[in-house]
């Protein structure tokens, strides 16, 4: 018996289930499609597992308990480097991947078993090229109990309210020691400044901040570099912790991390916190270098307002393309609907709030149109909350793509959408809620 059999069948180490250790070489299975990338995308809401291949890929799952565990065959694909670094790309704090097992389950056909720190509802689909990607197989993991983000917002008030109290009682104690202690010159000691609580309110003010993109979905890349998903995450991470400073606001994140969001699901997550508000920022680029400055956009029923509007509102819409939307999804048919429900008071509200934040940020940097423009935004369409879509500069022009990456610049931004929404209110309080918070 030659040396190289022997070290064949010693590497065939059983991982479980049938599996062996990924510890053959590219030649000797050669066949079937390749993989040209594999990624992790872990969040909260939910994670992404994304196999990206130069052709499709057939894929068959199923699930697994006790533990739970997701068992994924794909037959036809090529044991690769790469597939063996989805091993590695697995994080600690993933909040539903425990770790990854992968290895060739029976000839042209490699299982990954991907052990679960909770049940989950996953969903597996495959998406055809689009943009830079090819071939993608697609899995998302999904808790089977989805969280109440308006119960999380509250608790973050509670907390918030809580840390407020334990400040004022120490700088209260505080000054009460300087009050009782001899006075140690001429002068009385002046009164600290004492931070004020907040009372107690029933009607809390909720902003949706939507930063666009993320995840599969890098949206535009300026010509240094930098990726429109990064920049305004930034920004809104930023955003909301000026807002949650305000009293009786409350900020909340579509996305909070570099993961991706279906265009519905932002408009979803608002309409479940019963948002007040839907300001999605973006960063986008044009066919030239050229355009620069800051625009605002409410939705319009009829045409856009301008060429550039249209070709912006098209290339936004286009998201879910890229991102990776599972069109099969149970919900996808009655959240079309319920983008097709938007009102015109709804418009009407969007073009005041335009306007305001428009009004501010032309006190910080240059704009494009100095007027609120319109178009047919989908992740615009809430029908009951006022909603527009800022972008903040075009990335794809080098002067504004530095400026973005400045965080001087970044805080002179959430000024202005802070300022621009806190006027909106100041002119139109909101109604009250049939749930009080």
């Amino acid at each position: 018996m030659t040396a190289a059999p022997v070290k064949r069948r010693m590497a065939l180490r059983a991982l479980g289930g049938g599996l062996v250790a990924l510890s053959l070489g590219r030649a000797e299975l050669a066949f079937g499609a390749a993989l040209v990338a594999v990624r992790v995308w872990p969040a909260t809401d939910y994670t992404r597992v994304t196999l990206e291949s130069d052709t499709p890929l057939s894929v068959k799952h199923s699930v697994a308990e006790n533990p739970p565990r997701l068992v994924i065959d794909v037959d036809g694909l090529e044991l690769s480097p790469a597939l063996r670094e989805l091993v590695g790309k697995v994080r600690s704090d993933d909040p539903f991947i425990a770790g990854v097992r992968v290895g060739q389950n029976q000839p042209r056909v490699v299982r990954l078993v991907i052990d679960l720190k909770q049940p989950t509802a996953p969903q597996l689909f495959t998406l055809p090229p689009v943009a830079a990607y090819r071939h993608r197989a697609v899995f998302d993991l999904h808790p089977t109990r989805e969280r109440d983000p308006l119960l999380a917002l509250l608790g973050e008030r509670q907390q918030a309210e809580q840390q407020a109290a334990r400040e004022v009682q120490d700088a209260l104690g505080e000054f009460i020691g300087k009050m009782d202690r001899p006075a140690s010159a001429p002068h009385p000691p002046a009164a600290p400044n004492l931070p004020m609580t907040q009372a107690r309110i029933n009607r809390l003010i909720i902003v949706a901040i939507d930063p666009g993109h993320g995840g599969e979905d890098p949206g535009a890349t300026g010509p240094h570099g930098l990726r429109e998903k990064d920049v305004v995450l930034s920004v809104a991470l930023k955003l909301r912790e000026r807002l949650n400073a305000l009293p009786g606001m409350r900020a909340m994140l579509t996305r909070d991390a570099d993961y991706f969001v279906p265009l519905q699901e932002r408009v979803r997550k608002a309409r479940r916190v019963q948002a007040d508000l839907f300001v999605s920022i973006h960063a986008d680029a044009f066919i030239t270098p050229h355009a620069r400055g800051a625009s605002v956009f409410a939705l319009s029923h009829g045409g856009a307002s301008s060429a550039a509007a249209r070709w912006m509102a098209n290339r936004e819409n286009a998201a879910d393309l890229v991102g990776g939307v599972n069109i099969k999804a149970k919900d996808a048919t009655i959240m079309r609907t319920l983008l097709d429900m938007s009102t015109a008071a709804q418009i009407k509200d969007s073009m005041k709030l335009g306007g305001e934040v428009l009004g501010q940020i032309g006190r910080v940097g240059r704009l494009h149109k100095r007027q609120v423009e319109q178009a047919g935004f989908a992740v615009l369409k809430a029908p009951d909350i006022p909603s527009i879509l800022v972008e903040t500069a075009f990335i794809s022009n080098p002067e504004e793509e530095a400026k973005l990456r400045d965080p001087a610049y970044q805080h002179q931004l959430v000024e202005a959408l802070t300022t621009g929404i806190s006027r909106y209110f100041a002119k139109n309080p909101p109604l009250s809620r049939t749930r009080q918070l």
